[in-house]
């Protein structure tokens, strides 16, 4: 197996863990949310349904931050792809920073893309 192709072996790993982070954050607001929501109704207090609010803005944050290392590091798949001569970047670097407000949009931005915004609303 070539250099490049363990570079990109490499980098998709990092990809897979991120979209499964995204994923399991997306579980967890839902568990924790449904949780507060039902202990609101039976203790009859609506502080609880509000205290609702925030695992889900936290965890809102959580899934963009996520999402936007995601984009970055396919990004980075991209560039590699190329090849070493082409792209510039080193083997084996998965250093995202150096296009990291270039390419990908920024994490207060990511919060309102549609894959974050419809499952927190």
């Amino acid at each position: 197996m070539s250099d490049t192709a363990k570079h990109l072996e490499l980098i998709q790993g990092i990809i897979s863990r991120m979209a499964q982070v995204s994923f399991i954050i997306k579980g967890w607001t839902v568990t924790l949310v449904a949780g507060l929501l039902a202990f609101a109704v039976n203790s009859g207090s609506w502080y609880y349904g509000l205290l609702a609010l925030l695992p889900t803005f936290v965890f809102w944050g959580l899934d963009a931050f996520y999402l936007r290392q995601e984009r970055l590091f396919r990004y980075l798949y991209e560039k590699v792809r190329l090849g070493p001569t082409e792209s510039g970047v080193p083997l084996y670097s998965i250093g995202t920073q150096s296009y990291s407000m270039k390419v990908v949009k920024s994490w207060s931005r990511i919060l309102w893309a549609p894959t974050v915004i419809f499952f927190t609303m």
